[in-house]
């Protein structure tokens, strides 16, 4: 079964887990009946009547400023807790040089490290490096994040990962 990242404040690892499992007594489902159980708790699991989301800008920026941002394709190597902190998590991303991206996040939260390992993510890979507990963050992981009855949900952009590391959004 093809296992997809979950919020963690809507309990929807915890709440697919138990759907997935299979009763007392009953005989193991296929993997094929297994995905479509947990696809269907999670579908259940939010309903988008109660999301709220913020406005949009009214500023607009000209072509040159956003053409200026470098949203790449990045797949993460490694990903784990940064000690001493409950929210950052710390990536270390192929962005398509050759050469490790560290970016921490705070995102822990939501996810879990191991959760988010293997996956192709967005970044914005030309900001300039802020050091964030000891650490040189050089970037930031595109996210969306809404309010769900009165609490925040945030979803990381995770994208197919036949795109390969590097590749830039346009």
């Amino acid at each position: 079964m093809k296992s997809f990242p979950t919020l963690k404040t809507l309990g929807g690892a915890e709440t697919a887990k138990k759907a997935a499992e299979p009763a007392k007594g009953s005989e193991q489902p296929s993997d094929k009946a297994e995905e479509v159980s947990v696809q269907a708790v999670a579908k259940a699991e939010i309903d988008f009547s109660k999301v709220e989301v913020e406005p949009l800008f009214e500023d607009m920026v000209d072509f040159d400023t956003f053409s200026k941002s470098d949203f790449r394709a990045v797949k993460v190597k490694a990903c784990e807790a940064v000690p001493k902190s409950k929210k950052l998590l710390k990536f270390v991303l192929d962005d398509g040089s050759g050469t490790d991206r560290v970016i921490l996040s705070g995102i822990h939260d939501y996810y879990e490290p191991e959760e988010l390992i293997g996956k192709t993510l967005i970044a914005i890979t030309n900001l300039p490096p802020r050091k964030m507990m000891g650490i040189d963050s050089c970037g930031m992981i595109i996210s969306a994040t809404h309010i769900v009855e009165g609490r925040e949900g945030l979803n990381v952009l995770i994208v197919d990962d036949k795109i390969p590391a590097g590749a830039k959004l346009y």
